[in-house]
């Protein structure tokens, strides 16, 4: 594979309604899509899921821009490559910025597929026809507001439930929902809100069979979330804390948790995921995969990524329309009784829609 062009398209995509976490308030996804052609004509699609603010990790919308625009996709122009595992080697000399590299990563496998006339999903040694979705509903003003959103994802067919949470905001709202939904599979996402010393807090929520509670503690700490876990019964999930395999070789021999969200972006791409679900599957560590409000273009890599083997609970992958009235791909993606069919088509298995692109783009650059 040989890039010739490249382009990059710099996003403001709508959200259906503000989405609140533990970190503020959203109410457009910002993100930067690339596009990549070579030689053959063929264009791979990667996303670049960095906020516009840097709350989640160092990286955020502008930063990982300038660095694809003025190095990375320079770095790769009208280089000859075989394999997208290549890219690796390729960025030694750049530290982390796992997001700017996995827009990269994941276009450069959707060209591969392309090329090899496969799906995404077998090009990365996928088994499964169909993956299991989940929901994440944002913090609410009140118990009643998040059983009401609840109670419309499980009609929609969502098997599983992700509820954001904060001190203030946590056991009344979840012993709420468990309460009318007494078997749902109910989980909790923290994204770093508590410290150790709100062990008693968190201890409580064990009341409630949740079947984990995600990133409790701040993402750098993994010694205190084995503390913690060795004092809770629910099981912890950890996603700001695994950014590399080696954070998961650490969390596997520090036992800070037990379930791990890969997200593919947060890590560089789908060819560190995969080492990281390998790594996970053959210690027994339950693995999913995260979104980060990701348009079609990576919600679509994330699709292929939970075909997996390693990926064994429901995935935070929903239909387009639960928080875009405008995806930027063609067909959107829907679910099907709590599922979502992989697609079969050569790459991610969907077409851009330019015209929302162009509608929402507020800066391009073309290679």
């Amino acid at each position: 594979m040989r890039i010739t062009t490249a382009h990059l398209y710099k996003i403001n995509l709508p959200l259906q309604t503000p989405f609140i976490t533990s970190f503020g308030q959203m109410i457009t996804k910002d993100f930067t899509l690339l596009v990549l052609n070579d030689e053959d004509g063929y264009s791979g699609y990667g996303e670049c899921s960095a906020f516009s603010f840097p709350f989640y990790t160092e990286e955020f919308r502008d930063s990982a821009y300038l660095l694809l625009k003025n190095t990375l996709i320079p770095m790769i122009l009208n280089q000859e490559l075989t394999s997208p595992a290549e890219l690796k080697d390729l960025f030694t000399s750049i530290r982390r910025n796992n997001m700017a590299k996995a827009a990269i990563d994941t276009a450069m496998w959707d060209l591969y597929a392309k090329r090899n006339h496969q799906s995404l999903a077998k090009s990365i040694g996928g088994n499964k026809k169909e993956i299991l979705a989940g929901i994440s509903i944002g913090i609410q003003p009140s118990p009643e507001l998040l059983v009401t959103k609840v109670r419309q994802a499980v009609k929609a067919g969502y098997q599983r439930v992700k509820v954001k949470i904060k001190p203030g905001a946590d056991y009344q709202y979840l012993k709420s929902v468990r309460n009318e939904f007494p078997h749902l599979m109910l989980m909790a996402d923290a994204n770093s809100a508590y410290r150790l010393r709100d062990i008693d807090c968190l201890k409580r929520l064990d009341e409630l069979n949740l079947l984990m509670i995600e990133q409790p503690l701040e993402a750098d700490d993994l010694l205190h979330h084995a503390q913690l876990q060795q004092q809770l019964i629910t099981p912890i999930c950890l996603d700001e804390s695994i950014n590399s395999l080696a954070d998961a070789q650490a969390m596997e021999q520090l036992g800070s948790g037990r379930i791990i969200n890969i997200k593919i972006s947060k890590v560089g791409g789908l060819t560190i995921a995969k080492k990281i679900q390998s790594f996970a599957q053959a210690h027994q560590i339950a693995c999913w995969c995260g979104g980060m409000l990701g348009s079609g273009v990576a919600r679509a890599v994330d699709i292929a990524a939970a075909t997996l083997p390693g990926y064994t609970l429901p995935n935070d992958i929903s239909a387009s329309q639960r928080y875009f009235a405008h995806d930027i791909i063609n067909p959107e993606i829907k679910l099907n009784d709590g599922k979502i069919n992989v697609p079969t088509i050569p790459g991610i298995g969907y077409e851009l829609n330019w015209s929302t692109i162009h509608r929402y783009s507020i800066e391009e650059t073309s290679f």
